[in-house]
């Protein structure tokens, strides 16, 4: 069955063309892992620096409205009590609702992230 040439060529061509499949697959697995992890980076140091600047923002926002309540209290130490109340308030807040704010944004950024096919 299997002793004429042609058939035994057959399978060293079968063979080397499912080398060459398994080669193409992780050769592409490489690369859409590549992909993935570069907007994985992306994403994070994007995060980072819009967190940082906004907490810049936040900094000095904190000190005008500390400094615009001082008109109408005229005490300082007042003012800032208020506003680290405020922070402390919204700290508070974020605690609360961390898993719908936080955990579940980046649960389902990271599932789209890894576990999408491409078409």
């Amino acid at each position: 069955m299997f002793s004429d040439d042609s058939s035994i060529e057959n399978f060293k061509q079968l063979f080397l063309e499912f080398k060459k499949y398994i080669e193409l697959q992780r050769d592409y697995a490489t690369l859409d892992l590549i992909e993935k992890l570069t907007k994985l980076f992306y994403a994070i140091v994007l995060t980072f620096l819009l967190v940082s600047l906004g907490l810049i923002a936040l900094f000095y926002l904190m000190f005008t409205l500390a400094n615009f309540l001082n008109f109408w209290i005229d005490n300082l130490a007042g003012c800032y009590g208020i506003v680290t109340l405020i922070i402390a308030a919204v700290a508070f807040f974020i605690f609360i609702l961390r898993k719908k704010l936080i955990i579940q944004p980046i649960a389902r950024f990271l599932s789209n992230l890894l576990l999408s096919q491409k078409k």
